[in-house]
């Protein structure tokens, strides 16, 4: 079996891994500015995107299943992002005999109008937040007094926070209405927006659901991903500190009712905000494997990338009995500078040195000499911890951001050790405005003079023993050049 990779960065080099553990041949696609990037390294094969800008390559369909088809590829894997919630793109793989990992076209669609799923999750009862759909041609003050103040105007066919307004006074609800419209205009093609009401202090727990096309369908237990920075999630983990068993299982139960609502195939996540009373609401179903999947696997020692393969293929779920095992948390690391409002940075790595431990696990998609562009997420690597629980998971992560050694670009490092480091993260208090609410440093972590020096020293250093020893001795065992013990 061949599988094309539609995606690049550390999701590419992660699906790479599964498909190659598999017996199975992976092939890469890559930008021009991603000529020599690891995920095509990492792959059996690598094709050219023609193309200046991400429109022109990764987002390029007719482009990307031309490769395949060449290239003969079995099936597309769209990682996450890019194309991976594209109906069209799901449709067009179909059309051209290809498999997309992935759940259908329909689907997709559905779930892609915020509208449409909610309406389609009130009908398999699972509980959504009060909201009505509103157009800005129409009196809204009485539609927006029966969902009731504060409350979020929401973009319809969007996600991320684009098209996001929180409304606490009238006063203030048709500027919002016209706002938000406009931005979800410009970010989705889609200006149509809907009122929800607001929950205050709230937690976003989303459960991992996997369908197969034999009727079955899972749920493999929830993450916390409440610490967020712009709606962005930062640091997840399982199982969250919120939930209790009796409500781990009526929020499992949701989950599955919701896939089942959709005859759902192949991975996807039912994602809720739940309350301080205990109550939970459905927000979305992402329809693609998620950027924290890692913990999930780490909880349950499965691989999901594996799971997507099997079921796409056409056979039952692999999954035997669950069995939750400690606890995993995940940081993302990126190219950013908490300092200075957390702007992109850019740069070549010089020195990028990841921790090595039993329970500490790194995804990524660079490494040392990699160019941090302008062009792409700054997302560096994923840190994944786990431990017999939660404490000590956390003092893993503690230990491991402590020793990720980053030189050439700014990171959030010493940002994500401070947030997990205080205390009301530690006793797990925690909610999506965790970070307004409390003060976490935002220290510029540039490396300073002498730090560059000595890492250039040491990379000189290792090179000249090895070509000096080489010449000596034909043993690897002097070899000192691109095999290391470190």
């Amino acid at each position: 079996m061949r599988v094309l990779i539609a995606n690049r960065g550390e999701i590419a080099v992660r699906v790479a891994q599964s498909v190659q553990q598999m017996g199975f041949q992976a092939i890469a696609v890559y930008a021009d500015s991603d000529r020599g990037a690891l995920h095509v390294r990492s792959a059996d094969e690598a094709y050219r995107l023609a193309g200046a800008t991400v429109g022109e390559t990764y987002l390029d369909i007719e482009q990307i299943l031309d490769l395949a088809r060449v290239h003969k590829a079995d099936a597309i894997h769209p990682g996450y992002g890019f194309l991976s919630e594209n109906a069209r793109f799901a449709e067009a793989c179909g059309k051209a005999g290809i498999t997309f990992i992935g759940p259908t076209p329909e689907v997709i669609r559905a779930m892609g109008d915020k509208i449409q799923a909610k309406e389609i999750m009130q009908k398999a009862g699972v509980p959504v937040v009060p909201g009505v759909t509103v157009t800005l041609d129409e009196e809204i003050t009485e539609k927006a007094a029966g969902v009731g103040y504060p409350l979020l105007v929401k973009a319809a066919a969007g996600g991320g926070g684009k098209g996001m307004r929180l409304v606490r006074r009238p006063a203030e609800l048709k500027e919002a209405v016209a706002s938000a419209s406009r931005e979800a205009g410009a970010a989705f093609g889609d200006a149509r927006v809907f009122l929800e009401k607001y929950v205050e202090r709230p937690r976003h727990v989303e459960f991992q659901i996997f369908g197969d096309s034999h009727g079955n369908a899972v749920h493999l237990f929830e993450r916390e991903c409440s610490v967020q920075r712009r709606h962005q999630k930062i640091v997840e983990e399982t199982p969250s500190p919120a939930l209790d068993d009796d409500l781990r299982a009526r929020m499992g139960a949701a989950a599955v009712a919701a896939a089942r609502a959709m005859n759902y195939t192949n991975a996807g996540t039912v994602e809720f905000i739940l309350g301080q009373d205990g109550q939970f609401y459905f927000l979305e179903v992402n329809t693609r494997l998620q950027v924290e999947h890692p913990v999930t696997e780490q909880l349950l020692g499965l691989d999901l990338v594996r799971a997507q393969l099997e079921v796409a293929s056409g056979r039952p779920l692999p999954f035997g009995t669950l069995q939750p095992r400690g606890h995993a948390l995940e940081c993302r690391i990126y190219a950013e500078d908490p300092a200075r409002g957390f702007l992109p940075s850019t740069g070549t790595l010089q020195r990028f040195s990841a921790p090595r431990a039993p329970f500490v696990r790194v995804d990524t998609g660079v490494s040392e000499g990699s160019e941090v562009t302008v062009h792409h997420d700054p997302m560096l690597a994923k840190l994944i911890t786990w431990g017999a629980d939660r404490s000590e998971s956390l003092a893993r992560m503690r230990w491991a951001l402590r020793r990720f050694v980053v030189l050439g670009v700014t990171t959030n490092l010493e940002f994500l050790h401070d947030l997990i480091s205080h205390e009301a993260f530690a006793r797990g208090d925690i909610h999506t405005h965790f970070l307004e609410e409390h003060s976490i440093a935002a220290r510029t972590e540039n490396p300073p003079d002498e730090a560059w020096l000595v890492a250039a020293l040491q990379r000189a250093a290792v090179r000249a023993v090895g070509a000096t020893a080489s010449a000596r001795d034909s043993s690897p065992w002097a070899d000192g050049g691109a095999w290391r013990l470190d």
